[in-house]
């Protein structure tokens, strides 16, 4: 039978086991081998004996230590004692919450802005901004479209507030259109667009006014032609030239080095300002710039410019300090334009949708002037790169 011959090749030790038989003591030390390393393993499902496992003992293991009653003195005093500790605890975060939020105030009285609020977002925008030009350069085209379009909006917006005829809708179909054309097309075709879009929101506005007929004088028609052309020129078209220079071999280096000179030229006016500012530097225009603030853009944007030239285009120094110099002048006319623009509008800001900082054109007010320089010196010193 099948089970007997399976029976009949186990070894004699195992069919032994089965049948509950074994060989006799005599048997068994008779045969066991001298080295305890010949020994076979004992079968899978047979008793062990007690020599494989050691005796339990319990005197081995350490009595547990006495818990103290929860109602003794020991532990009402360590309760007592961490109570202590956490008083002492909150007592330090809700001092230290207090003169933060007293410093903080302070600042605010001064500026008017929420200073921490205002550099946690710069600080966020700027990741997201360099992160696009060093990784993936053309990611910086979508951010550049919707940068442009809000501003539009908002200095449409703002100015009619301030009683100019704008009309929204028709600035931004033309300021997408310059924006598009920017990086994807010629120069020359930028221009025909740049032509076509202030033609656009000029006849849109004649017609409008036509429609209208509420009595406005030929003079103030002229005038709402006139900046309806100013906002397609200053916000869409500025910020198209950064997408062309974008464009160009190299150019998201270029991209990089004049914003970083221009925020430079900012962040250092405003750090010197507030700290030695004494001096205003035009107090009809902008009360809380000084001459400090802009002895302190001087050094931040010329710093950032040698930098700039000598370790990302190797470019000589010299270079760094004409492009440095060239983007503070028009950043700090740009500036300066716009508070003037923003104080014969009667506003304090282009908008509130920016924490700390007012509007997106409050923050572009330096950078998009600094679009002309930074183009017109990247078709000077492009020869000058490597040399």
């Amino acid at each position: 039978m099948a089970g007997d011959s399976d029976s009949d090749d186990l070894p004699l030790t195992r069919r032994a086991a089965r049948r509950g038989e074994g060989p006799s003591e005599t048997d068994a030390s008779a045969t066991a081998p001298a080295d305890p390393e010949d020994v076979e393993t004992p079968v899978r499902g047979l008793p062990l004996s007690d020599a494989a496992f050691p005796a339990f003992d319990a005197e081995r293991i350490p009595p547990r230590p006495p818990m103290p009653s929860p109602d003794s003195s020991e532990t009402h005093a360590i309760r007592e004692q961490w109570r202590a500790r956490r008083g002492e605890f909150e007592s330090h975060v809700t001092q230290a919450r207090e003169q933060f939020d007293q410093a903080n105030e302070r600042i605010k009285q001064r500026t008017g802005r929420d200073l921490i609020v205002a550099i946690l977002i710069g600080v966020g925008f700027g990741a997201v901004l360099i992160a696009s030009l060093l990784f993936v350069k053309c990611l910086f085209v979508p951010i550049a479209v919707a940068a442009g379009l809000l501003g539009t909006y908002e200095l449409s917006r703002a100015l009619r507030t301030g009683g100019r005829r704008v009309d929204v809708v028709p600035q931004l179909i033309a300021g997408a259109a310059i924006l598009l054309t920017g990086p994807f097309a010629a120069l020359w075709l930028s221009w025909v667009v740049l032509i076509a879009a202030v033609a656009f929101v000029s006849v849109w506005r004649m017609v409008g006014q036509m429609v209208a007929a509420d009595g406005r004088t030929y003079g103030d028609v002229l005038a709402d032609v006139v900046v309806g052309a100013f906002v397609q020129v200053y916000v869409p078209f500025l910020t198209s030239v950064a997408l062309m220079l974008l464009s160009r071999d190299q150019g998201e280096w270029w991209v990089l080095g004049f914003v970083a000179v221009a925020v430079a030229a900012d962040t250092c006016a405003y750090a010197a300002g507030l700290a030695f500012g004494k001096h205003p530097m035009a107090p009809r225009i902008s009360p809380k710039k000084t001459w400090e603030g802009f002895g302190g853009a001087v050094a931040g944007s010329l710093i950032v410019g040698v930098l700039f030239a000598m370790l990302l285009l190797q470019l000589p120094w010299w270079c760094g300090l004409v492009f440095g110099a060239a983007i503070l002048a028009c950043a700090t006319l740009g500036d300066l334009g716009e508070s003037m623009l923003k104080r014969d509008l009667g506003i304090k800001d282009m908008s509130s949708w920016l924490p700390g900082h007012g509007g997106l054109l409050d923050r572009l007010d330096s950078i998009l002037p600094s679009t002309i320089p930074a183009i017109a010196l990247y078709h000077l010193f492009s020869p000058l790169i490597g040399s």
